[in-house]
């Protein structure tokens, strides 16, 4: 694959409804994952790891932090061509609307591109954790001489009717697509996955939202053929299937889209196995994000369990386990926390702002001393008091209240919120 010939577009996403309260204040890829990154780290990274280095994100919602993110991070050698920029909404003489979809916000970003240099066109979504090879599947996308490229994960019937589900022929040629198929129709949607892939249950062939377009059929398709359509999985993908050549590419490694808070809990939780599925320990797929100037973390009395803990943070906890502690995070003594992610703060108080604060009964930014605090997510910049008790679960209803959310059982404590004192939820 020759770099030069391949630019990718990373969809920021909509309103991402499904994350609120995460996203109540920052779009979707802006959200803080694994106590460092952020959620649009992941698909750039996968970019810069494949020699993929020049990067339009495509924004609109909630956006300014994303914005500010992208622009403090990712910043080239002034001997580089490479870039990743940002490529908002905006108003013009012959279209005063916002993106209407996936498929519309790449049209109107196509005159921003036009006229850079390139053959191929990598479309990416900004919300999904995986570590992928694109140059692997550029290089199957000329040598098979596709005109579009989908890349495709095997899943089981449970997930199934979440995703767009294909067909493809012994020369992986896709034949038919379905998007979020019934249960009922599922028994004629199965694919030959592979062996390994048939014995995990894994029989349907679901698409993971990143597409390869040759560029001269992306423009006819967006400015002529398909001019009003506005998705790509449930427009630009089904009739194109009928007209071109679309190749299935095959991922078997670990991908899982964040959808809802469950996934993306899940998903960061995971990252504190021993053999996590997603392994942030990898010389060759490094995850790149901002370089913060922090100290290392300072640990004192506190029993540790499957945790990780980012720089910057103050431990004084009891015992931590099956957590993800995020950066500059305070933990007071005696507390003890289980399957959680604290998101950390932004920023440290000074001496005179604890004492401040305490006059006027501000809890000091991060947690206090004796709590207890399980199946929850804590966003930035939360200040929560001693001798709180915060137990996540299945026996709490699904509820949005002006500190806190409960979905599926994972209470998630909304991001600048203070819990005073001996609060119990």
């Amino acid at each position: 694959m020759d770099s030069k010939s391949v630019i990718s577009i990373v969809l920021g996403g909509g309103a991402g409804s499904r994350l609120y309260p995460l996203t109540a204040s920052r779009s979707k890829p802006a959200v803080p994952i694994a106590g460092k990154y952020r959620l649009v780290d992941i698909p750039i990274s996968n970019c810069i790891n494949s020699s993929i280095n020049r990067i339009w994100v495509l924004t609109q919602f909630n956006s300014a932090s994303l914005n500010k993110h992208i622009k403090n991070t990712y910043q080239f050698s002034m001997f580089s061509k490479g870039f990743v920029d940002i490529l908002a909404a905006e108003q013009t003489p012959d279209n005063s609307g916002w993106f209407q979809g996936t498929a519309d916000a790449v049209r109107q970003s196509l005159r921003h591109i036009n006229s850079y240099d390139f053959e191929y066109v990598l479309i990416l979504s900004g919300d999904q954790l995986y570590q992928m090879d694109f140059e692997e599947m550029i290089d199957n996308h000329a040598s098979s001489g596709a005109d579009i490229s989908i890349a495709t994960i095997p899943v089981v019937s449970r997930e199934a009717p979440e995703f767009g589900i294909l067909k493809a022929n012994e020369d992986n040629v896709i034949t038919s697509f379905i998007e979020k198929p019934s249960a009922e129709l599922l028994p004629e949607w199965t694919s030959d996955t592979g062996e390994e892939m048939i014995a995990k249950g894994r029989n349907y062939l679901a698409s993971m939202g990143i597409y390869i377009f040759n560029r001269k059929l992306l423009f006819d398709l967006l400015e002529v053929e398909k001019k009003d359509a506005t998705d790509f999985g449930k427009e630009i993908i089904p009739t194109s299937i009928e007209k071109y050549k679309v190749i299935s590419y095959q991922y078997d490694g670990y991908w899982t889209d964040i959808g809802n808070i469950y996934s993306f809990f899940e998903a960061n939780l995971a990252l504190t196995l021993d053999l996590p599925p997603f392994n942030l320990f990898d010389n060759q797929k490094i995850v790149y994000s901002r370089a913060r100037m922090l100290p290392p973390a300072k640990i004192s009395g506190t029993t540790l369990e499957k945790t990780i803990i980012a720089e910057g943070s103050i431990i004084n906890a009891s015992r931590i386990e099956n957590s993800v502690i995020g950066v500059r995070s305070r933990i007071g003594h005696g507390s003890t926390i289980v399957s959680c992610y604290i998101m950390g703060n932004d920023y440290y108080e000074t001496i005179t702002e604890i004492a401040n604060n305490k006059q006027k009964g501000i809890p000091q930014s991060g947690i206090g001393d004796r709590c207890y605090i399980k199946n929850t997510i804590v966003d930035k910049n939360c200040r929560i008091g001693n001798d709180v008790r915060i137990n996540g679960g299945d026996h709490l209803d699904n509820s949005d209240h002006a500190l806190y959310t409960v979905k599926d059982g994972i209470v998630v404590i909304k991001k600048s919120a203070i819990i005073p004192d001996g609060y119990i939820i």
